[in-house]
């Protein structure tokens, strides 16, 4: 049965006249709150908002920002309405970074007056990087050794004081800064974004990065441990002249668009403002001893103080203990590629075994991993060692420099015997300079380089010439060298002759 309610024509006057007055005052509510005056912040304080106001996250016009970083860089103009901003920035190019004390009238009156630390990190901003951060940076070490993925051109910076990088972290660098002093530090970032992807493409096809700045306040021990701020923003690195290049083609395509495409992207704007973003976890670096000053800008590698080599040896202990075995199951086979750096490709070889690895030829390896790291791996899989720049023999004649505090009787038995055996020891050298030379005789008889005090080349009529970086650049490959020492005379140092 169908229902139909049939109103009298003065109800349906009626009925009429309501819809057109409720009609009326909706039209009116678009007219009140237009755009200019429409407050999020007004709504919220009606009285029956009040309840839940405690449960709101807090407004971000009323959060505590300090201090604002700005990056002096264009953005991208092909980055849509709400994503992140995206900036190109161009390898081993300074760019300057602007400390800017943002804080209100009365806000953090405590570091009036006082020095606050900043921390700058150059991070991966892919979640999947992130959990391989720590061997990305690894393998990017031993291919650039040396070389610092972050630094800080100093001469061009302002405001900062004692900058100093660890050089266990080459992507970190920290400085103390006052906030009422005009600040601005210029960073160089020297790996480029191709050099984390899996396959070595060019142009935008390398990882984006993230320039995080953690800023902290000095506590009651004198720490800088305290946080006050961070923010990071996104960017890629190009090799020189590529962030330019980018930036011109990204504005050509945009220009191409039509108007109503246009709209959904974010216009160029000349600077990077960097956006607020939690601290880093590992605050705990700020904890640890003060770190190596800078003195250059390559300068966080430098000798230790007495104890050998800061460069690895001519054999390296990784390809000589952990050898790739036809044993190896899938499982150990791919720990093995984690530790000699080939974590980008464990998901090609997921299912190999060392026997299946050991049977790839060269040809195999360049083809699945690219030229350049298919020979490093297929060198890494066949346990190859790398030829030192020279070989030389030596052969000890006199005294025992590792028994140089026994008694003179003792050391001339020690002599006697010795004398006829012409044992020769085998010494690989490097980098051909007389300090490396003397770091390898030392490590040959277990003895410290500071009891050496100079090697001397016996010469034309039994002359002592002096090793010099030059002399050792012209021995002969192989040149076997008889060892002899004489007592120094102001100390209890030898001097050491190569006959």
């Amino acid at each position: 049965m169908a229902w139909a309610l049939n109103l009298p024509l003065a109800d349906e006057v009626i009925e009429s006249g309501l819809v057109q007055d409720f009609d009326a005052s909706l039209s009116g509510i678009g007219q009140e709150l237009g755009a200019g005056a429409y407050s999020m912040s007004d709504v919220l304080a009606l009285p029956i908002f009040k309840q839940e106001e405690s449960s709101l996250p807090p407004d971000n016009e009323n959060k505590i920002l300090p201090f604002q970083y700005v990056l002096c860089a264009a953005t991208s103009p092909a980055v849509k309405l709400h994503d992140e901003t995206l900036t190109y920035l161009n390898q081993g190019q300074s760019y300057e970074i602007r400390m800017l004390d943002n804080r209100k009238l009365g806000e953090l009156p405590e570091i009036n007056g006082k020095l606050v630390k900043s921390i700058f990190r150059v991070v991966f901003h892919d979640r999947r990087l992130q959990y391989t951060e720590h061997q990305q940076l690894e393998g990017w070490r031993w291919n650039r050794p040396g070389d610092r993925i972050l630094d800080i051109d100093i001469p061009m910076s302002v405001g900062i004081i004692d900058p100093r990088a660890n050089p266990n972290q080459l992507n970190t660098v920290e400085f103390l800064w006052d906030p009422a002093k005009r600040t601005s530090v210029f960073i160089q970032v020297h790996c480029i974004s191709t050099e984390f992807t899996m396959r070595k493409h060019g142009g935008d096809k390398g990882v984006p990065f993230r320039v995080q700045i953690d800023t902290f306040k000095e506590n009651g021990n004198g720490e800088y441990t305290e946080h006050l701020h961070s923010a990071s923003c996104q960017i890629k690195v190009f090799k020189p002249k590529g962030a330019d290049r980018k930036q011109k083609t990204d504005r050509e395509k945009m220009e191409k668009r039509m108007p109503h495409e246009k709209e959904k992207y974010q216009p160029s704007y000349e600077t990077t403002i960097l956006t607020e973003c939690s601290p880093w976890p590992e605050i705990t670096y700020v904890n640890n001893s003060p770190s190596p000053g800078f003195n250059s800008s390559h300068s966080s590698f430098s000798l230790g103080e007495g104890n050998g080599s800061p460069n690895h040896q001519p054999e390296p202990p990784p390809p000589v203990t952990d050898n790739l075995l036809p044993t190896t199951t899938p499982q150990e086979a791919q720990q093995w590629l984690h530790r000699n750096r080939f974590s980008t490709f464990t998901r090609l070889f997921t299912n190999f075994s060392g026997a299946d690895l050991l049977k790839l030829t060269r040809d195999d390896v360049i083809q699945i991993c690219g030229p350049a790291d298919g020979i490093r791996l297929f060198n890494a899989l066949k346990g190859r060692m790398v030829r030192p720049r020279l070989t030389i023999y030596v052969c000890q004649e006199s005294l025992q420099l590792r028994e140089q505090q026994q008694q003179q009787q003792q050391q001339q038995q020690q002599k006697h015997e010795d004398g006829d055996s012409n044992v020769y020891h085998a010494i690989y050298l490097e980098e051909l300079t007389a300090v490396e030379l003397t770091e390898k005789i030392a490590q040959l008889f277990s003895i410290s380089p500071c009891q050496i005090s100079q090697i001397y080349k016996q010469g034309p009529t039994g002359i002592h010439v002096l090793i010099s970086d030059e002399m050792i650049q012209n021995f002969q490959e192989e040149a076997c060298f008889i060892l002899d020492t004489m007592k120094a005379e102001t100390n209890d140092s030898y001097h050491i002759i190569l006959k």
